[in-house]
C-alpha cells in the first residue's frame, strides 16, 4: 500500500448515508441561574485580543450569542473591528477591566500564544465560560495551571480544535479507537517545523496606543519591532512554530484516534536518518508515531496503519485502503456545512457546542485538558528537538524521567507582573 493507493481510496460522499449515523448536537432546555445561562437567553460575548482569527471568530459567532465587549492592548484594532460592524461594543486596552462586567457570560481569547493562559485563567476566576484559541499553552506547566483553574472554577472551556467537532473526524477517530484497522502498527506524521531563537531586531517607535509592555506579557521586555509584533510565531519566546500552529491541530488528532486525550505519549526520540527535524515518539501501548511526512494535503491530520489497513484522516475528510472500510458515513449536510469559502478555518459549529455546554454545563468536545494534552505532545517534540536526544516521559506526573535538563524546559521564566496566579 503505497500513498498513491489511499489517495486513490477516498471515500465516496454518494450513496445512501444514514442520517442516524450522526445525530446532530441540540442544547437541552434547562432553568437560568447562578453560572448558567438561561435556553432562551442570548449568550453574552466578550473578546480578548482582536486580531485577524478573533475577527473570523467574531464573524462566525452563532446568532444565539452577540459580542458586547472587546479588549486588546492595541485598541485601534477593538475600534477598526467595531467600525467595520457597525456595532457598539464596550472597548478596554486592559481585558482585566472587561472581565469585571458582569453581563459577561463568556469569553473568545485569541491572543497570540504567549499572552493566552494567564488571561484565560483570569476569565475563569471571574466566572466567565472560555473559548481559547490553539495552540492553547506556551509551555507545558502553565496549561497544566489553566487545566486546574478552569477545574477549580467550573468553567465550561473549549479549545479551538474545530476538527473535534467535523463529523468525519470525529467518525473516523472512533472507528481507530474501535478497531476498525486491527491493531494499529505505527502512525505517520508531518514533520512540522519549530521556532528558531530570537537573536534582536532594530528598536522602531510603538504605534501610538499600543502597551507594548501588556503585549510582551510574561516574555523578556525587549524594544518594539513591527516583525517581532506581527511576525511573533516564528520565534521560541513567543511561540512553537508551526509545530504548535498546525501540530496542534495534527498531534490533536493523534491523540483522538488513538484514545489518549488523557495521557501522552512514554518516549521521544529524533530520527536522524530522516529529513532534517524529524523525530518520533512512542505510547505505552506500543504505537509509535513517525513526524518525518513533507507539509501540504496532510497538515492537521495523520495516516494510521493497522493489521487490516490503513486509514488517512485529514480535516474534515479520510480515504481507506482497502476502499469504503467504513460503511456508514455522516449525512451529507453535516459533511457540507464544514466546506463553505472559509472550509479551512470554519469554526462556527465548534463554537456552537461551546454555547451548547454553557447552557447545559457539559463537558465540551474539546476541552481545557485534551487541549492541554495534545499541545503538550507538540511541545515535547520541540524539546527533543532541542536536545537532539532520547527523552523518556511519564504522562502521569507530566515530567521526563530522569533528565533535568529537560524538566526545566517545561517551564518558561515569567516578568514581574504576569506571573501565572498561585
Amino acid at each position: 500500500m503505497n500513498r498513491e493507493s489511499i489517495h486513490a481510496a477516498r471515500v465516496s460522499r454518494r450513496g445512501l448515508l444514514k442520517a442516524a449515523a450522526f445525530p446532530c448536537l441540540v442544547p437541552r432546555q434547562v432553568l437560568g441561574g447562578r453560572g448558567r445561562t438561561g435556553a432562551n437567553d442570548r449568550i453574552r460575548v466578550g473578546v480578548i485580543g482582536v486580531g485577524n482569527r478573533s475577527n473570523l471568530l467574531i464573524d462566525q459567532l452563532p446568532a444565539e450569542a452577540e459580542v458586547v465587549a472587546v479588549a486588546d492592548c492595541f485598541p485601534r484594532r477593538c475600534h477598526e473591528s467595531a467600525a467595520k460592524r457597525k456595532a457598539a461594543w464596550r472597548i478596554h486596552q486592559d481585558y482585566r477591566r472587561m472581565l469585571e462586567e458582569k453581563d459577561i457570560d463568556g469569553v473568545i481569547v485569541g491572543t497570540h500564544d504567549h499572552g493566552r493562559v494567564l488571561c484565560s485563567i483570569h476569565a475563569c476566576q471571574a466566572g466567565k465560560d472560555v473559548y481559547a484559541e490553539k495552540p492553547l499553552t506556551l509551555y507545558v506547566e502553565e496549561g497544566r495551571a489553566l487545566v486546574r483553574a478552569a477545574r477549580r472554577h467550573g468553567r465550561v472551556f473549549q479549545v479551538g480544535s474545530q476538527q473535534r467537532s467535523m463529523a468525519m473526524n470525529r467518525l473516523a477517530s472512533e472507528f481507530v479507537r474501535q478497531g476498525g484497522i486491527g491493531r494499529v502498527q505505527f502512525v505517520l506524521g508531518v514533520n512540522y517545523t519549530g521556532p528558531t531563537r530570537y537573536t534582536g531586531l532594530p528598536a522602531e517607535p510603538a504605534p501610538e496606543g499600543l502597551d507594548w509592555d501588556m503585549w510582551l506579557g510574561q516574555t523578556e521586555m525587549r524594544a518594539y519591532n513591527s516583525k517581532l509584533q506581527f511576525g511573533w510565531m516564528r520565534w521560541w519566546d513567543y511561540s512553537g512554530g508551526e509545530m504548535t500552529n498546525w501540530g496542534a491541530h495534527g498531534l490533536d488528532q493523534v491523540q483522538a484516534a488513538l484514545g489518549t486525550d488523557g495521557a501522552g505519549p512514554v518516549e521521544f526520540w529524533p530520527l536522524p536518518d530522516g529529513p532534517r527535524g524529524a523525530l518520533a515518539f512512542r505510547y505505552s501501548s506500543g504505537v509509535t508515531v513517525r513526524l518525518e511526512m513533507p507539509s501540504g494535503e496532510l497538515n492537521g491530520g495523520a495516516i494510521f496503519v493497522g493489521e487490516k489497513g490503513r486509514i488517512e484522516i485529514v480535516r474534515n475528510d479520510f480515504r481507506t485502503d482497502p476502499p469504503k472500510m467504513i460503511k456508514d458515513l455522516p449525512p451529507p449536510e453535516e459533511v457540507r456545512k464544514w466546506r463553505d469559502d472559509v472550509a479551512l478555518w470554519q469554526a462556527k459549529y465548534h463554537m456552537q457546542d461551546w454555547l451548547n455546554c454553557m447552557r447545559t454545563r457539559s463537558t465540551p468536545l474539546a476541552d481545557v485538558e485534551i487541549g492541554h494534552r495534545s499541545v503538550s505532545v507538540c511541545h515535547l517534540a520541540n524539546i527533543t528537538r532541542q536536545l537532539g536526544r532520547r527523552l523518556r516521559w511519564d504522562h502521569e506526573a507530566e515530567r521526563f524521567t530522569g533528565d533535568e535538563e529537560a524538566n526545566r524546559l517545561l517551564r518558561r521564566p515569567r516578568r514581574k507582573a504576569y506571573e501565572l496566579p498561585a
